[in-house]
């Protein structure tokens, strides 16, 4: 795996957003923008709940290859959710993980709860596909942007009525948040190398609880992402100040990605 595979992403993700701006204008997504249905709140969502899991549908990753190569949206996002998450994350990277915008269309009718975009967000214009598509929330990766340029993506996500999570991986990056981020997450995985350690959101989990209860009641809910594969790990999670925990290959690598969750869920509820 290379090591710089970041940089490769968000140069190809420029490139992408560059050509996508040529078959449908700004000016033109904008408009579309416009007319989108109002949005369901990914926070209050994960606040309310017991388990606090958000299921992610995702057919490969640059480190393992296909994980799920002929994974059908329109059958296993339905099933996560009659399963029992709290919210969904559909990941829309084309060539790096098999996904596209098209997984959230798809999606949307079909369900009621949250959806988040998750890609490798580096210009409005993705925030805008966002909205259209009927995604909820987007994902920012700190590791991708300046501070600067995240506060600026992040301001414009809540313009377009979208709420926003902000990843980050250091405790550098905490400094990302804002009164803008509705939910902090700690990505335990390392987008540079893709190794995986849960450690990282133990690491970090009392410098972000301290960072977001600067804020008050509007302080970012905290989540965990990546790597959990084990109920225990997110009842541990929860007396660490988590409400969010993402999960995705946990599910997709087997047969039935609801059931595999229902039982999971079935699993945290017992040991919290």
């Amino acid at each position: 795996m290379k090591k710089d595979i970041l940089s490769e992403i968000v140069a190809n993700k420029r490139f992408e957003v560059d050509f996508q701006k040529t078959i449908i204008p700004f000016e033109e997504l904008e408009v579309s923008a416009l007319e989108a249905r109002t949005f369901r709140s990914m926070r209050a969502s994960l606040a309310a709940s017991k388990s606090g899991i958000i299921s992610e549908f995702k057919r490969r990753s640059p480190s393992k290859g296909w994980i799920k190569e002929r994974a059908d949206a329109a059958m296993i996002i339905p099933s996560y959710e009659a399963a029992g998450a709290s919210a969904l994350s559909i990941l829309t990277d084309e060539k790096f993980f098999g996904g596209s915008l098209g997984d959230i269309r798809t999606a949307r009718p079909l369900v009621n709860l949250p959806i988040l975009r998750k890609d490798f967000i580096v210009d409005e214009y993705q925030i805008l596909q966002a909205r259209v598509a009927g995604a909820d929330a987007i994902l920012l990766i700190a590791a991708c942007l300046s501070q600067p340029r995240c506060e600026e993506l992040a301001t414009f996500a809540h313009k377009q009525g979208l709420e926003v999570l902000l990843e980050v991986h250091t405790e550098e990056e905490l400094d990302y948040i804002s009164s803008n981020v509705d939910m902090a997450g700690i990505n335990n995985r390392n987008l540079g190398t893709f190794y995986t350690s849960i450690e990282n959101s133990y690491n970090l989990a009392e410098l972000l609880n301290e960072r977001v209860d600067a804020f008050g009641k509007e302080a970012p809910l905290l989540v965990s992402e990546s790597g959990i594969s084990k109920p225990d790990t997110v009842a541990q999670l929860r007396k660490a100040g988590f409400r969010g925990f993402l999960i995705g290959e946990t599910f997709m690598k087997t047969e039935q990605p609801g059931e595999t969750l229902r039982d999971f869920i079935k699993n945290v509820e017992s040991a919290n």
